[in-house]
């Protein structure tokens, strides 16, 4: 029962953010739910607004948070637009009926295929790849080659990730389910929680900082974070990136695992054709940029390239599997993760 009316409170809270902000029906308006906190984003929604006359009402909140208010709501949300990070927490809304298929051709010309679902229910906007952050003064990245390398003997007390219950470690271990079926991928978790360093934990920021700290010696991380911490306020955390090298993992077999941030139109959008346009909006070139330069992201419009960073580290071969096979097979992995005891 109190899970419930905690539930509820929430939902009533961004109900009450929501309404304070919304503008009156006469008003052009795009409604977006988002989980995504970055000024980048804001930029864009400003430069939507100059350009189109069309306001961008925001609701922030956590993908879980933003998903069930979408439940709750049902046919009265007055949501146009559900951006979220990870193709899992895609398919999750997917899964719940949350999403419209939606047919543009210039969506179709700017996002390759295996950013966007097939049936057009949602469209990757970025890609991050999960990389390996190897601490330069004690690893060769010579000796580093895949995912699956690092269940070795030689990493024995020396690798660090978060939790089983992050998105980002549940689609890493659903790529493996795809690329080698549940029971190697199930033998890759075993071994890798094996050769864990400390339990796992924390964010991604902070497995960098364990690497930089000495508590281990490579860390399983997405791309963006290095660039963002490299460009921190504070210089302790851009000490500690400066510290890691960067290396991108099975380049000699399908690729590096990556993963999307991404939005689909809702199931009652009141103002559809707004939030069609606004997702064209931010797969265009220019706006892609943006999002390129800003946060350290990949752009996902292949006319669009990395920011200057990202370049220096170096193309990689990613993995081509079209992303919604990670939504698919996101369930599989999270009992692997269960039945391994990886926390």
């Amino acid at each position: 029962m109190k899970q419930i009316q905690t539930l509820i409170l929430s939902s009533l809270i961004l109900a009450v953010t929501f309404s304070c902000a919304q503008k009156s029906s006469e008003e052009e308006v795009v409604n977006v739910y988002t989980h995504r906190h970055y000024d980048a984003d804001q930029q864009l929604f400003d430069a939507f607004t100059a350009e189109t006359g069309i306001e961008v009402n925001v609701v922030s909140a956590s993908a879980d948070e933003l998903i069930q208010k979408l439940e709750l709501e049902g046919e009265g949300s007055p949501a146009d637009l559900l951006i979220t990070v990870d193709a899992g927490r895609l398919h999750r809304a997917q899964e719940k009926g949350l999403f419209q298929a939606v047919s543009s051709s210039v969506l179709e010309q700017n996002i390759p295929a295996k950013f966007r679902n097939p049936e057009g229910l949602w469209f990757g906007l970025t890609f991050r790849a999960r990389i390996m952050a190897y601490h330069k003064e004690r690893v060769n990245p010579e000796e580093l080659d895949t995912y699956e390398s690092l269940t070795e003997p030689q990493w024995a007390g020396r690798v660090l990730t978060r939790s089983s219950e992050n998105i980002y470690n549940q689609s890493l271990l659903a790529s493996l389910i795809v690329a080698h079926g549940p029971e190697k991928a199930k033998e890759w978790a075993a071994g890798l929680l094996a050769n864990m360093a400390r339990d796992p934990k924390g964010s991604d920021r902070d497995q960098v900082k364990a690497v930089a700290s000495g508590e281990g010696d490579v860390a399983i991380v997405n791309s963006y974070y290095i660039g963002i911490m490299l460009n921190d306020a504070n210089p302790e955390t851009v000490k500690a990136a400066e510290q890691v090298g960067i290396f991108f993992p099975n380049q000699n077999d399908r690729g590096t695992h990556i993963n999307i941030s991404g939005a689909g139109v809702t199931r009652h959008a009141p103002n559809k054709e707004n939030a069609i346009r606004l997702i064209e909006f931010l797969s265009e070139e220019k706006s892609q940029q943006v999002l390129a330069n800003v946060n350290y992201e990949y752009p996902v419009n292949p006319k669009v390239s990395p920011s200057e960073l990202l370049q220096s580290w170096g193309d990689f071969k990613a993995d081509s599997i079209n992303l919604s096979l990670l939504g698919e097979n996101n369930r599989q992995a999270v009992i692997i993760f269960d039945e391994v005891g990886w926390k």
